[in-house]
């Protein structure tokens, strides 16, 4: 992203556009400047409870009371949910967004709905170095060219693809995140077996993602035949990473394996030269990934496990790629 302070050509304005970021938890909004492509500055970053607020529309008014200006007559919102059909429904939240009437609900003359993932993969091709961290694989030197694979796990699992060509990209939004969990060892059965017994159908995202955890706690419980205590998820991240619960710390090693076998086979499902991983338990593993057995299971893929091996995995670190991925996605459709 451009620095707030950068100069713009002579004649050039930037222009002002409401950038929001809508889960079923948070709704977070800001007032993006962004000229000829590039996102210049990301400022007043207001973030929502959206169970505090019956609607959209009520949450929308705060944000406006909150930072005390008029707002711009442009937005671009990145929604938790596939942006398709006459009404958007949250699977975590009452929320209900109705695109041909959004505009005049919320005063607005032009509004760009995209795919909550599909802006963090805005967010990956605008970001510099200095928000990738490397987790595994060659260091990547060269420009970013082909496919890049985008996996975020947070309250779900995020997936998308992100195609360079030349100066310019393209993002291709998707719902891989809720392929079919496959296991790749007797652990792997077992914790299949036990959500099998909870859950009709077990996704991936029901192993990788912020409740991903509790999931893996409890059937590594069941199967050593201790009895299933209850747990928050913050609380139980917590007790993982800081290694004071034995049973959390191999979930969470657990978890690290098959995010690797994940990651791997998305990769290869878009025969990508590149892994991003993004979303909020992604930064909680940035320190911790690398030395976990995520790499092992990356590459454990028989008669690819060459190529994977020549995958770089790089982790987007920028603490609010919802913000910046809608901007981008605005800024990227009125280049001049």
């Amino acid at each position: 992203m451009t620095d707030k302070n950068t100069p713009t050509s002579s004649g050039d304005s930037a222009k002002e556009v409401i950038v929001a970021d809508i889960g079923g938890t948070n709704a977070r909004f800001a007032i993006a400047k962004v000229l000829n492509g590039k996102v210049l500055s990301i400022d007043n970053e207001t973030i929502l409870k959206t169970a505090d607020y019956a609607t959209l529309q009520l949450a929308w008014d705060a944000f406006g009371q909150k930072i005390g200006r008029a707002l711009p007559k442009a937005a671009s919102m990145a929604i938790a949910c596939p942006i398709r059909g006459d009404i958007l429904k949250f699977s975590n939240s009452p929320w209900i967004i109705r695109p041909a009437l959004l505009a005049d609900q919320l005063d607005l003359d032009e509004v760009i709905l995209i795919n909550d993932f599909e802006a963090v993969a805005h967010a990956a091709a605008h970001s510099d170095g200095s928000y990738l961290k490397h987790i595994f694989g060659p260091k990547r030197k060269e420009k970013p060219t082909g496919v890049t694979t985008i996996v975020g796990p947070g309250t779900g699992l995020g997936v998308a693809s992100l195609i360079f060509d030349e100066d310019s990209y393209r993002v291709i939004p998707s719902e891989g995140g809720h392929i079919t969990y496959a296991p790749c060892d007797h652990i792997d059965i077992s914790i299949l077996r036990y959500l099998k017994q909870h859950y009709r159908r077990v996704s991936a995202e029901r192993i990788i993602s912020g409740p991903g955890l509790g999931n893996i706690y409890d059937a590594l419980a069941a199967s050593a035949g201790l009895a299933v205590s209850h747990h928050s998820d913050s609380n139980l991240w917590d007790s993982a990473l800081k290694g004071t619960d034995h049973l959390a710390a191999a979930a969470l090693e657990r978890f690290c394996l098959n995010m690797g076998t994940i990651c791997a086979d998305i990769a290869l499902v878009h025969l990508a030269n590149r892994v991003i991983i993004s979303g909020g338990i992604g930064q909680l593993l940035a320190d911790y990934l690398p030395q976990s057995g995520f790499g092992e299971r990356f590459v454990d893929k028989g008669r690819f496990e060459r190529m994977l091996a020549q995958v770089p995995v790089e982790l987007l670190t920028y603490p609010q790629p919802g913000l910046l991925g809608a901007a981008a996605a605005y800024a990227v459709k009125h280049t001049k």
